[in-house]
């Protein structure tokens, strides 16, 4: 995995305001330089950029951004969650700060540096196969682990969601283990932007009438918004 490079760390060894950070590493995300994180940033070397999960992160990173900072205000301090791995949910983790106590169990490991720097997080890393191209864990252990557990409330996303209301992702085995977590939590919590809509594909794990909430952005065409609302309940960030 590429180091983090932290915005404080980054001003200080600079001597530069964080401000005048945080400025620069949008122009040199602009241009494709780095990989903006909550933090700071990722050096976008040409192994980072061919890997598949930095390439997630860094399409529509706004996007992500907005779904994450909404979805963290539907925490309840005290709560026992669950956070899928994936470039959208990975934005929740950096808006928990003020949601403390919490418990957090996660298959993503690129979510343990935001997770793990927050005082009054418990942090459960759920076992399984290593996928090095997402940095998750994932596989039948990872199944079984689940089947354990109870979660107040658990974060989900989707590569796709179709016109009839699907929900969709890549492999076999994530979907899968999506239909698992979604078992075991008594609130389900879809994280999709809305250029998540319209195409089909890939491999159903349920559809929106398993969520009790969709957080998605502005932009999905309205005669489809419409037929998704008769499907699941649905917050714009």
């Amino acid at each position: 995995m590429q180091t983090e490079l932290r915005v404080d760390d980054l001003a200080r060894m600079l001597e530069v305001s964080a401000l005048t950070v945080r400025r620069d590493l949008e122009q040199l995300a602009a241009e494709g330089l780095i990989i903006r994180t909550h933090g700071g940033c990722i050096a976008a070397g040409r192994a980072a950029l061919e890997s598949e999960y930095h390439s997630k992160v860094a399409h529509n990173f706004g996007l992500k951004q907005a779904v994450g900072r909404t979805a963290a205000e539907e925490v309840l301090p005290g709560s026992v969650l669950l956070i899928n791995d994936g470039s959208t949910t990975y934005h929740v983790a950096a808006h928990l700060e003020h949601k403390v106590p919490l418990t957090v169990y996660t298959n993503s490991i690129a979510m343990i540096t935001d997770l793990g720097r927050i005082p009054g997080i418990a942090l459960y890393i759920l076992g399984g196969r290593y996928n090095s191209e997402l940095y998750s864990l994932q596989g039948s252990l990872t199944e079984q682990i689940l089947e354990s557990q109870q979660f107040d409330l658990c974060f989900i996303g989707a590569d796709t969601v179709t016109p009839e209301g699907q929900c969709m992702v890549v492999t076999p085995e994530e979907a899968s283990l999506t239909r698992a977590m979604l078992r075991r939590a008594r609130r389900r919590v879809l994280l999709a932007d809305h250029t998540k809509c319209g195409t089909g594909g890939y491999f159903a794990y349920g559809t929106l009438r398993d969520f009790n909430l969709w957080i998605t952005t502005r932009g999905i065409a309205p005669d489809m918004c419409q037929l998704y609302r008769t499907l699941v309940e649905i917050k714009e960030a």
